[in-house]
């Protein structure tokens, strides 16, 4: 297995030999069609989706309101909505052209560390159901309801794919190179203690409970997988030193693991907080439970929080030190989906602090992913139009 590509993540100084394909060793003789570009369409792509979706949601959730804020956020979602009907057609696709090639994207890395994404767009696509129409739209029972049964769904999903995604990686006996790619599969259980802090305060009280123990449960999980792979990728650091230069916006991903963590813990203690009294279940014979959740949500968090500023610090330095040598790569989406998660969880402690400086940092932070998604945008048309991805031998199916 190689551990060198394109657009692999791999935290390594010296790629090892590559096996040269056919298709690799004359790119300029034999320009691919679109049938063989297809085949290089990677999952890597819905990294795209949920950098997008996530935006949309953050605007949503913009600390300060203004006019033409709702209309920018649901642009944003039906944008995310169509790429990932198209992103979804291209791999059904794929499967149809290329059906073995297709196959080995779910246990060869490093694509089959990006499969993930495809789960976590679908997570972004129901949170922003939620921001939009229920949050800020009309939330008729029909919408809560639908919410609801997605939720479970997602959860189910989630689980059910983060272990078989691990089980696949794990039943080879080959080393794998360690890539801050490994921690999307986590992050894919963990959203659904984010998904349940934003659909908990809009469901009626008889839900909060199981919404709540099961968003707890989902979010432990991925923080512990989360902090097993930060472990990794910070001994990784200490023994290699800082990846090539095409690799650091992946750096960024580590963040994400601390900021959806604030963000799920302060928005389910919140949304519990705002219904109480309660008539029923646990938070009933236990009247104190809200306010001690949020006492409890807020200082964890905080303890969090300095974390994902430290390892945004370093991400943000190493991919500033070699900014002019960084080639346009998927990963370059990691700039916005992970620092969505940190700009709203400044965001959820400026309100629990009703701090304002804090909150315009959330909404300044947000304004600034906006720009950076449209560098990002613009870079990754660019990339696809000169051939420099979903191209033969410069993508993350590079080594097969």
């Amino acid at each position: 297995m190689s551990s060198s590509t394109s657009a692999d993540i791999a935290m390594t100084s010296t790629p090892k030999p590559e096996t040269i394909t056919q298709e690799q060793r004359e790119p300029e003789k034999c320009k691919p069609g679109l049938r063989q570009r297809v085949k290089h369409f990677t999952f890597a792509w819905f990294l795209c989706t949920m950098s997008t979706g996530g935006l949309a949601v953050a605007i949503g959730e913009a600390p300060h309101q203004f006019k033409g804020q709702y209309h920018i956020s649901l642009t944003l979602y039906l944008t995310t909505l169509f790429l990932f009907l198209l992103f979804t057609l291209l791999s059904l696709f794929r499967y149809h052209l290329h059906t073995r090639h297709f196959h080995s994207a779910f246990s060869l890395p490093p694509e089959s560390l990006f499969t993930p994404a495809f789960t976590l767009s679908i997570c972004v696509l129901i949170g922003g159901v939620q921001n939009l129409a229920i949050t800020h739209g009309p939330g008729t029972p029909g919408l809560l309801s639908l919410i609801h049964v997605l939720y479970w769904i997602y959860a189910a999903v989630s689980l059910v794919g983060a272990t078989l995604q691990y089980y696949l990686l794990l039943r080879t006996n080959t080393p794998i190179p360690f890539s801050p790619a490994i921690f999307l599969a986590g992050y894919s259980c963990m959203l659904t203690g984010t998904l349940a802090s934003l659909i908990v305060a809009t469901q009626p009280a008889q839900r909060h409970m199981s919404i709540v123990v099961s968003g707890v449960a989902y979010q432990g999980f991925g923080w512990c997988i989360s902090l097993i792979a930060i472990t990794l990728y910070i001994s990784s650091l200490l023994e290699r030193g800082l990846p090539p230069p095409r690799a650091r916006p992946a750096m960024f991903i580590p963040v994400g693991s601390c900021a959806y963590t604030v963000v799920a813990l302060v928005g389910m203690a919140r949304g519990i907080a705002l219904h109480e009294p309660y008539t029923q279940t646990y938070l009933a014979r236990h009247p104190l439970a809200p306010e001690i959740l949020s006492i409890l949500a807020f200082f964890s968090s905080v303890f969090v929080y300095v974390f994902a500023v430290w390892l945004f610090g370093l991400a943000l330095v190493a991919n500033l030190s070699a900014w002019a040598k960084i080639p346009f790569s998927l990963a370059w989406w990691a700039f916005i989906f992970p620092n969505v998660g940190f700009a709203l969880a400044t965001s959820a402690l400026g309100r629990e602090m009703e701090s304002q400086p804090v909150l315009w940092l959330g909404s300044v932070m947000t304004a600034l992913l906006v720009v950076v998604w449209i560098v990002a945008a613009v870079a990754c048309a660019r990339a696809v139009w000169r051939g420099d991805i979903v191209w033969p031998g410069k993508d993350e199916d590079k080594n097969r």
